[in-house]
């Protein structure tokens, strides 16, 4: 008897530690992506997962280079929108 119940102890114990580690992934740490999108008459740079934009630009290439000096300094990405709001492309800085 003292064996199950120790088999048992065993198996609840790895059943909570996979439930444990896949709660764990599930709260990644946010990244330092910067977008480039359309904001109101212009464009903004927004870190990725922000509501609120880093920064408001008359001109697409001067959010661009707002956003690659970000991301170079994070070393992350710079992800370029079009007006439209689909992906144009796409920088890597790390």
């Amino acid at each position: 008897m003292p064996k199950q119940r120790n088999n048992i102890i065993n198996a609840i114990r790895d059943i909570i530690e996979v439930i444990l580690k896949a709660l764990g992934n599930s709260n990644k740490t946010r990244t330092w992506h910067q977008h480039v999108v359309p904001y109101e008459d212009g464009w903004a740079v927004r870190r990725e997962g922000n509501k609120r934009i880093t920064s408001k630009h008359r001109k697409q290439s001067t959010a661009i280079r707002k956003a690659k000096a970000i991301a170079k300094r994070k070393d992350s990405d710079v992800i370029i929108h079009r007006e439209s709001g689909g992906i144009r492309d796409r920088i890597s800085y790390d």
